[in-house]
């Protein structure tokens, strides 16, 4: 004898086969969502800046004035003709520079100069030729007895508390200003033998240079 089930006491496989697969369709949705989120997370997001494109067009310039600085800045005083400032300046860019050139109000003219012995057991200062080189990171001295900025023909007295205000010229164009106080100081007095002086005399710079008093 044949036995026949009871339609609803055992639903065929063809009726099971839809539930079985929707539920691994939807175990299988909840692995690729997440998936799926941080793929398009790092699609979105912007590209991390390498600093590439503004090593063209958006990078300082190197020889820009504030990364080149003066400090201790002063200056002799001085009533009248001529009298010398000091200070130490560093040169913070990415490149080598040369010191060609200074200007004040103060003064009609700054020279840059130089003490080197005379010959005669004295030393004397002069303009140094061609400026002052001032390597990348490295510092340029100025000091009495020692290289300086000459600051020539004042245009009025300079006194102690008195600030002037100079600017550096370099080679490449590049200026950088700078205020100095101006302080009283009686040592480091140097001859000085100005282009086509014959060595008969010494030019007074109110009383900066009317000698020579060694290691002061």
């Amino acid at each position: 004898m044949s036995r026949t089930h009871h339609p609803l006491s055992s639903p065929p496989s063809s009726a099971l086969a839809p539930v079985g697969l929707s539920r691994r369709a939807a175990l299988a949705s909840l692995i690729v969502l997440p998936l799926a989120a941080c793929g398009s997370g790092d699609a979105d997001s912007p590209a991390p800046d390498t600093g590439a494109s503004g090593s063209d067009d958006g990078g300082a310039d190197p020889t820009a004035s504030e990364t080149i600085s003066v400090t201790d800045p002063w200056v002799k005083a001085a009533e009248d003709g001529m009298t010398a400032a000091f200070g130490t300046v560093t040169n913070g860019t990415s490149g080598d520079l040369v010191l060609t050139a200074a200007s004040t109000p103060a003064s009609g003219e700054v020279q840059l100069h130089e003490t080197a012995p005379d010959g005669s057991g004295g030393m004397s200062m002069q303009e140094k030729a061609g400026g002052f080189e001032l390597p990348i990171g490295e510092e340029l001295v100025l000091e009495p007895g020692g290289n300086h900025l000459m600051l020539m023909d004042l245009t009025e007295p300079l006194r102690p508390g008195d600030q002037v205000e100079l600017t550096l010229v370099f080679s490449e164009g590049t200026e950088h200003q700078f205020s100095a106080t101006v302080k009283d100081y009686a040592g480091a007095q140097e001859h000085y033998s100005p282009e086509g002086d014959d060595g008969s005399g010494t030019s007074d710079a109110g009383g900066e240079h009317a000698g020579h008093e060694d290691g002061e």
